[in-house]
Formats: C-alpha cells, sequence, structure tokens
C-alpha cells in the first residue's frame, strides 16, 4: 500500500511530542489511513468470486488453471 500523504507523514512525525499540533497532525493521518484501507476493502470486495472446482467427472477435478 502506498501512502500518497508522504507530506503529512513528515509533518505528523516532525511535531513537537504532546503538542496538540502533534495530536492533530496523528488523528489526520490516522483518518486518511483509514480512508485508504477502507477503498483497498472496497476494490477486493469487488472482485469476482472464483468458480468452484468440479467434483465429478474427467474434466477440471485434478487441475484448477485460470487464465
Amino acid at each position: 500500500m502506498e501512502l500518497a500523504n508522504t507530506a503529512l507523514v513528515h509533518k505528523a512525525g516532525s511535531a513537537a511530542p504532546g503538542s496538540v499540533q502533534s495530536s492533530a497532525q496523528m488523528l489526520v493521518l490516522k483518518k486518511a489511513i483509514d480512508q485508504q484501507a477502507q477503498g483497498a476493502l472496497q476494490l477486493l470486495d469487488a472482485l469476482p468470486a472464483q468458480p468452484a472446482l468440479a467434483s465429478s467427472g474427467s474434466l477440471g477435478t485434478r487441475l484448477n488453471v485460470y487464465a
């Protein structure tokens, strides 16, 4: 996963620890990461399910190959 907010990450790490600015920047960073994670999960959920393997017969019971 690529963090598109690298400037935000740099600012969050450069603020004085314990300051209100640092807390706010960390909160914004966490929200940005959560949004990216939610977007990634939505993309994964949009993928079609894999078809089931054949359970009987001589075709498709030994090898499962997708093109």
